[in-house]
């Protein structure tokens, strides 16, 4: 099973709609290989940018657009959030679940996080999942049990979605982004980025299967820049990038592109 690579950009709570229709007018004048790309390309905007204005700007420069959010039931009296089923029907494909800032500021939890991953699938969703661990927990070594806690309630939930993941075509990624590097301007090293990518490839085949673990895509996130992407995914657990500040640029977003596009 091939690994599908990734490149991803999480907006935040950025960019208008004006905004984002007009940073992919300037990225298609880049022309970064899009017209025969072995790498995915993915933006998540703010949910008033899923529209199909934004998706057709997006279209001309090889993008798909993903929702950085879905809830775990099909619809109901649940303010304020996104429903699968909705973002499918706008021909929105992909979702990101379980983001730090999620976690850190709006109570997501790790059974919330599968819970949300769980729906997207079942609703014929790409999905991104996110997990890393903090700075202390990293200073006091506990990124591997961290990780594997965060992971823990997916392996069952993936296992039953089997079917649809593969009779659907869709793709379960895993983003690995060490909390302490997002946003601060510190990334792990490629050597540490590749231990925590190794350990949850590691996982994936202890507790799902060896075939998933092999063809499962594991990006990296965390302060990615064009200057070090290239180095980071020259490893060969790399799958790509899930990338944050520098994605809301063009010009250095497409950069890190043409990294991936010229070490694939």
């Amino acid at each position: 099973m091939a690994r599908l690579k990734i490149c991803a950009g999480n907006w935040k709570m950025n960019n208008s709609i004006i905004e984002a229709i007009n940073y992919f007018v300037d990225f298609e004048r880049k022309k970064i290989g899009h017209k025969n790309s072995t790498v995915a390309r993915v933006i998540f905007p703010q949910a008033f940018c899923l529209g199909y204005d934004v998706q057709a700007a997006a279209k001309k420069c090889g993008f798909k657009l993903g929702a950085q959010n879905c809830h775990t039931e099909e619809k109901g009296a649940f303010t304020g959030e996104l429903s699968a089923k909705s973002l499918k029907e706008i021909e929105i494909s992909w979702t990101l679940i379980g983001h730090s800032e999620r976690r850190q500021f709006f109570g997501e939890t790790v059974t919330s996080a599968v819970k949300r991953a769980h729906r997207a699938i079942l609703s014929d969703l790409n999905v991104v999942f996110c997990v890393g661990e903090s700075l202390s927990e990293r200073e006091s070594s506990k990124t591997e049990s961290v990780l594997e806690e965060q992971l823990a309630p997916l392996w069952p939930v993936l296992k039953e979605c089997e079917k649809n993941l593969t009779g659907k075509n869709l793709v379960f990624s895993i983003a690995y982004e060490p909390v302490w590097a997002i946003g601060t301007g510190k990334t792990a090293t490629p050597e540490q980025a590749e231990s925590a990518h190794v350990f949850i490839r590691g996982l994936i085949e202890k507790n799902w299967s060896a075939t998933w673990a092999e063809g499962t895509s594991i990006l990296y996130g965390g302060s990615v820049t064009p200057e070090n992407s290239f180095s980071l995914c020259s490893k060969p657990n790399i799958d790509g990038v899930l990338v944050g500040g520098a994605s809301l640029k063009p010009d250095s977003f497409s950069q890190i592109l043409a990294s991936l596009l010229e070490k694939r």
